[in-house]
């Protein structure tokens, strides 16, 4: 090797080297300014002069030195002090945002977080805190404070004389004997003027004023007329509705097309199927009218909306049992009666008099002993208890009292629930946002 590409390296490896000490030192140097400052802003703090403190912690909590999570310690208590004065809100915030953002983030740090948001108020971002710990770090601890205050609650200030469930994010709500439709939270979206209004799909409502049907956006602007004499329809998803003509039940989609087939009664379609009943008998039919199930049964059990698919499963009943239909096969699970599956979580079913929950597969995942129950929706279930109506979790724990005469299922964090004053709705904080369709 030549003299001069000897020398090159060897001043190179001496200058990696004088940078490293630089660094080094200049780490020790950061540590030593800290110490220092921490040392004049605790003079302050021991006599309670935290304005004075303030200047003294912040910049010794801009080094990065061995002592940086002492001064942010130190430095959040001084604002947690002077909390009641303009900015320090923010800035102590700001520090725990800095402070959870950091990859190595301690545990005690978001339920610092959680417990000042939840003290205050401030539900939704105190339940988000928590989030953002369990998914980083797992914490059993952080999990046990999210599930304590995940179900809290507001009432909202609509009241109707009748609901339906909610679906598809809204829900028809009754005043003064006449229907209309309401987002999840109660808020009315189109007024109560109709003798009758179907579930909302895809920026259409159908309604019924007098004797004339139509479809209707949620602008309450007339979209379709339909010119066939039908007395009835039925809930509109998926785009498919039901029409009732002088002959029957026949399909119908949301341009008022109307299929040729006659039956005795059909259901409102979900995750692409619908019951129906033909010559006395029920089956399961496809979005296409054909045959998924083949209709041979008594009953094929549905929701108030219709509704009967849920996760693959459905409950037909036969000879006075209800069976449990899993990808359109039936298995060995029998009930008494049973709810639907909703689109997550476990369906009620009855036994002897007591209704438990089960999963799609049939497991009995939460123990017979409620007086009555809905399916799971939204991580929670409707039961009553002793005549009162409330909600258990998905562990089977209840988790809002049973104090309502009625209670509905959740969606988008809200539900219905019936009180001395009529319907009223419900709404998780953790949810609580403007509402909207």
């Amino acid at each position: 090797m030549k003299i001069g590409k000897r020398i090159g390296i060897c001043i190179a490896c001496a200058a990696l080297i004088a940078l490293s000490w630089i660094i080094a030192l200049q780490a020790k140097s950061d540590t030593q300014k800290q110490s220092e400052l921490l040392e004049r802003a605790e003079a302050y703090l021991e006599d309670e002069v935290y304005v004075r403190a303030e200047p003294l912690l912040e910049e010794a909590a801009g080094y990065r030195g061995a002592y940086t999570e002492q001064c942010e310690a130190r430095l959040k208590e001084v604002y947690l002090a002077l909390i009641g004065q303009q900015g320090y809100a923010r800035k102590y915030t700001a520090l725990l945002d800095t402070q959870m953002a950091r990859k190595n983030a301690p545990e005690a740090v978001y339920e610092e977080a959680a417990l000042y948001y939840l003290d205050r108020g401030k539900v939704k971002e105190g339940l988000a805190a928590l989030k953002e710990g369990i998914e980083k770090l797992g914490s059993q601890r952080l999990e046990e404070l999210y599930e304590s205050n995940r179900y809290i609650y507001t009432v909202g200030r609509n009241v109707y004389e009748d609901v339906t469930a909610i679906a598809n994010g809204v829900i028809q709500v009754k005043q003064d004997g006449l229907w209309g439709l309401a987002s999840a939270d109660g808020t009315l979206v189109v007024p109560c003027e109709y003798g009758k209004v179907s579930t909302y799909w895809d920026g259409e409502v159908i309604v019924k004023k007098g004797s004339v049907i139509s479809g209707v956006n949620v602008d309450n602007n007339r979209l379709v007329l339909l010119h066939e004499q039908a007395d009835d329809f039925g809930n509109y998803s998926q785009g498919r509705t039901s029409l009732h003509l002088a002959d029957g039940w026949h399909n119908a989609d949301g341009e008022f097309t109307i299929g040729q087939t006659t039956y005795d009664a059909i259901g409102m379609f979900s995750g692409g199927y619908a019951a129906a009943c033909l010559e006395g008998r029920w089956g399961v039919m496809d979005l296409s009218g054909n045959w998924y199930i083949p209709a041979q049964y008594d009953e094929i059990i549905m929701d108030e909306l219709g509704r009967c698919w849920g996760q693959g499963a459905v409950f037909a009943k036969k000879g006075g049992q209800v069976i449990l239909l899993v990808n359109g096969q039936e298995t060995e699970h029998r009930y008494d009666n049973a709810r639907p599956f909703g689109e997550s979580g476990y369906a009620a079913v009855e036994r002897d008099g007591a209704w438990g929950f089960i999963t799609p597969e049939g497991e009995e995942i939460i123990p017979f002993s409620f007086d009555d129950a809905l399916s799971f929706s939204q991580h929670l279930a409707a039961v009553e208890i002793d005549g009162g109506w409330g909600y258990v979790s998905l562990q089977g724990k209840v988790v809002i009292e049973p104090i309502f005469r009625q209670a509905k299922s959740f969606y988008d964090g809200s539900a219905p629930i019936y009180t001395v004053d009529g319907w009223e709705f419900i709404t998780l904080k953790e949810y609580e946002a403007e509402a909207s369709l």
